[in-house]
């Protein structure tokens, strides 16, 4: 609890006890209205003092001053205690409210405590504590064991453990060596290393991050914009109606029906009405449904740039992917040694030296395989061939590695691969040796990614690759993709997802989930886009609406249940309050509701509503 609402605390303990001590106090006329009044400025000053600036502001129509008129006029009918009453239980209500929003905003601060407080830079020997603002690209930073790097850069020196839970939602801690990238925001947990940053501390993945979550707010969902287009029209009426509801039946019941007007009755009932009316249960309940949903799906490691997206996200039907990236790693790595004569690691041996002076991808790839360092002295005679491979002599024996047009150059007899990727060719001393497959990987809970999705409730899954055609159908199939198009340049991706959005109805959204700067155009096309955050080019975080911190599409339908669930909760607060303040009226204009009753409908299903909303932001089991 902060120090205003502890004061308001103490103000509603003494006027409980003023008020049950007044109880006993045998006095009638204006003292007792006198002695009312101290607990009722106790409790209710503020409320008073907020209403009267509204009026002059020309602001008039807010529950301020709704309470204000309500209360006051339950005064002047000499119902002293119900008008404190009432003043009381609102103001317990307002501080349980605010209690509960400032406990959801320290949850999401603390979810997102992930601002470095300085850098080290070493200077003269030591290292000196620097703002991350004043650290320049290129700059080398010492980041010690429990510290959070404060800016991207690449490891110089150094290996260490660290911890990304803060900014993916994964508890599995991340091994990291010299040569890697790292990302702003995680926490060094072993090793000292030493960082050449490669971004200002503004462009970082940290900064990028904080200004999304505090930026997220100013772009408001449907049910937002309503409910403040509700309000603004809604208070008035309600103020004008309870007026109406004061003076036209007794002066019916006078000039018509020649009975008394009942003056004291009938304007009781108007101001029950004006405090059941009070809509604050929707004004604070709906944009802390929203806040809430944010927040517990940055927690997961999925950024929403704004409640429209979580809104229109909860609608999602179609879910269009690029392949490379964003449900395959984007790395060449050897997936498969097939038809060997010799032991597989002898054989990805012999290709990894004959390779060992290329630096072609697969070339890296086949280094990378074989895992153990080089000894260039053990190769000799290398002998490159443009568009075929390479001959070279290991250990003095003579080794070819290509593809199938290298074979039929050396006269060998070779084996086809009935699997998608690429195929190097191995022969040995002249004799054909195996074959070993290189092929982009798929991530490894892309298969799963799919399945959720169906499981959510996405009807159509579509892939979109520049690929070729044989390999991005292979790669479909694999995951369960129900269509896919090939060979696609950046342009022909836009027609694509064109050609799919005036082919849906105008309640299903399409989402697009890419991680390249030749994304960017598609995802900003879509009615979503998602973009991977870890590894994405920073055109397509920036053209994004979501974005996963940690690239796993799996995140995908646990960001559709996380908006599905918010939406579920925002409509049931919006039918909830409105339908009780909708019975409450009538009765209160009845005069069955009195105003006890008033307060349930204004207080207690604020707090309800409240509460609802803070469940937004419990998602980690969705």
């Amino acid at each position: 609890m902060n120090k205003k609402q502890k004061k308001v605390l103490i103000r509603i303990i003494i006027t409980f006890v003023l008020l049950i001590l007044l109880r006993f106090i045998p006095v009638e006329g204006y003292v007792r209205m006198a002695l009312y009044m101290i607990p009722y400025l106790v409790i209710g000053y503020d409320i008073l003092k907020k209403a009267f600036k509204g009026i002059k502001n020309r602001q008039v129509f807010d529950e301020n001053f709704l309470m204000a008129v309500a209360t006051i006029g339950a005064i002047a009918l000499g119902d002293y205690q119900e008008g404190t009453s009432v003043m009381l239980f609102y103001q317990i209500g307002e501080l349980f409210q605010s209690y509960a929003v400032g406990k959801s905003r320290r949850n999401i601060s603390e979810l997102m405590d992930i601002r470095p407080d300085y850098a080290n830079v070493e200077r003269d020997g030591k290292l000196e504590k620097v703002d991350p603002d004043e650290v320049e690209v290129g700059t080398v930073i010492v980041v010690q064991p429990g510290e959070k790097i404060p800016i991207d850069g690449i490891i110089e020196e150094g290996t260490s453990t660290l911890n990304t839970s803060a900014l993916t939602g994964e508890s599995l801690p991340r091994d990291a060596k010299a040569g890697e990238e790292v990302i702003s925001g995680c926490i060094n947990m072993t090793g000292v290393l030493k960082i050449r940053t490669t971004k200002e501390f503004g462009e970082s993945t940290v900064s990028k991050i904080l200004d999304l979550v505090e930026n997220s707010s100013s772009k408001k969902s449907r049910s937002e914009n309503f409910i403040s287009k509700f309000a603004k029209y809604y208070t008035p009426a309600v103020c004008y109606s309870a007026l109406a509801l004061a003076i036209i039946p007794p002066l019916c019941r006078m000039l018509f029906m020649g009975l008394s007007p009942e003056w004291g009755d009938w304007i009781y009932r108007a101001l029950t009405f004006l405090v059941i009316s009070c809509p604050c249960a929707l004004v604070i309940s709906i944009p802390l449904s929203f806040f809430a949903g944010i927040g517990g799906a940055s927690n997961q490691g999925v950024l929403v740039k704004g409640s429209n997206y979580l809104e229109a996200l909860s609608q999602a039907k179609i879910v269009v992917f690029d392949k490379t990236g964003t449900m395959t790693k984007g790395v060449f790595e050897v997936s498969g040694i097939h038809h060997s004569q010799m032991e597989d690691a002898k054989l990805l041996e012999y290709a990894a030296y004959a390779e060992c002076s290329s630096s072609h991808p697969i070339s890296k790839s086949l280094q990378k395989a074989y895992g153990k360092p080089i000894d260039r002295n053990r190769v000799t005679d290398i002998e490159e061939i443009g568009g075929n491979g390479v001959i070279a002599k290991v250990d003095g024996v003579q080794v070819a590695a290509g593809n199938a047009k290298l074979m039929k150059r050396l006269g060998i007899e070779y084996k086809d691969c009935h699997h998608v990727g690429t195929v190097v060719h191995m022969a040995v001393d002249g004799k054909y040796a195996g074959h070993i497959l290189i092929s982009d990987i798929l991530k490894p809970h892309a298969k799963e990614a799919i399945a959720n999705l169906k499981k959510a409730g996405v009807a159509k899954t579509v892939m979109l690759t520049g690929d070729a055609r044989n390999v991005a159908e292979s790669v479909a199939a694999e995951l369960g993709i129900g269509e896919v198009h090939s060979e696609l340049l950046p342009a022909d991706k836009v027609a694509k997802v064109e050609e799919l959005l005036a082919n849906k109805s105008e309640k299903e959204k399409l989402v697009f989930v890419g991680d390249g700067i030749n994304d960017a155009p598609v995802l900003s096309r879509a009615d979503i886009g998602i973009a991977m955050g870890a590894l994405g080019s920073d055109a397509a975080i920036e053209a994004a609406d979501v974005v996963l911190m940690d690239d796993d599409p799996v995140k995908i339908a646990k960001a559709i249940r996380i908006s599905r669930k918010c939406m579920r909760i925002v409509y049931e607060n919006i039918y909830f309050a409105i339908g009780v303040k909708l019975i409450c009226l009538i009765l209160g204009a009845l005069g069955i509701a009195n105003m006890w009753v008033a307060i349930f409908a204004d207080v207690g299903v604020m707090v309800l509503a409240v509460l609802n909303a803070i469940r937004t932001l419990f998602v980690k089991n969705l």
